[in-house]
């Protein structure tokens, strides 16, 4: 005859060596079934096992010190609230469901052509940003926008997508019949944006112009990319996508750029977020 195991009549070290082989969802479950197996589940030695090895080391990086009493308040906190890291440039968080990592580049991170010449491109503060500055453009001829991050920052065995955050004035031009190339790619640690320079991966056939940031008002081709608003207004595009196996030692880099020089004006940019895609 077939024996069962009561999972409440082990000791709760061993219950929550057992709940933290399963998911931070399933330990949520599990601790409604009882106060023995809830103890367990709630216990910082399964809420540790959830959270990256470096979030310390992450978190020693913002200037906002966490409030968080126990591991699993921690990651749920990580996972509603992302913590701004280096100065204000960057935003680390959890994706809820895994506690994988997530993170948005700040635009003042960004390489942006003319970027610091306010003759073209402005820094303002907006309400719905979570850093103290985006960029907004202010006339163009020339629209290019490179971003990078150490791999080794990223959750091992996890398909990344890369996205630019922004969104447009109500007096923007210049950006509806004109496709931007679009590349995420993985380069040597401490590469120089200028070898090889845009033209040449442009020249070279490595990139293509394959999204339109804004929906045009002609028919394009099915293969093309648009933007998708989120919930809080803004818009993403995706640049593309990465697999971090894990051990890489070296940068992604994220590119959005608009090779035929056209004059433009009005868009405002956030960032570029790095996120695991399995849920989305």
């Amino acid at each position: 005859m077939m024996q069962h195991l009561d999972l409440q009549a082990l000791p709760e070290g061993c219950i929550a060596n057992v709940i933290s082989l399963t998911s931070p969802p399933d330990a949520c479950r599990l601790s409604v079934l009882s106060r023995v197996i809830r103890l367990a589940a709630e216990s910082d030695a399964v809420w540790d096992k959830f959270l990256p090895p470096e979030t310390h080391e992450i978190l020693s990086h913002s200037a906002t010190a966490s409030a968080a009493k126990s591991k699993k308040e921690l990651y749920l906190s990580l996972s509603h609230s992302p913590v701004l890291i280096d100065d204000g440039t960057m935003s680390f968080s959890l994706e809820k469901w895994t506690g994988k990592k997530c993170y948005i580049i700040a635009a003042k991170r960004l390489r942006i052509a003319w970027g610091d010449t306010p003759r073209y491109w402005q820094w303002i503060t907006l309400p719905s940003t979570r850093f103290e500055e985006v960029a907004e453009l202010q006339w163009v001829g020339w629209f290019e926008i490179r971003g990078r991050i150490a791999i080794r920052m990223l959750t091992p065995s996890t398909l990344y997508k890369a996205y630019l955050v922004y969104k447009f004035t109500e007096s923007a031009w210049g950006f509806d019949n004109y496709p931007v190339v679009v590349a995420v790619s993985a380069r040597d640690y401490g590469f120089d944006y200028e070898s090889p320079s845009l033209r040449e991966i442009v020249d070279g056939g490595d990139l293509k112009h394959t999204a339109f940031l804004v929906h045009p008002e002609r028919e394009i081709s099915h293969d093309q990319h648009f933007p998708k608003e989120t919930a809080d207004g803004w818009l993403e595009m995706k640049l593309g996508e990465f697999f971090c196996e894990g051990g890489e030692d070296g940068e992604l880099e994220m590119i959005c750029c608009e090779i035929d020089i056209s004059s433009k004006s009005g868009i405002i940019v956030q960032g570029i977020e790095i996120r695991p895609c399995d849920r989305n």
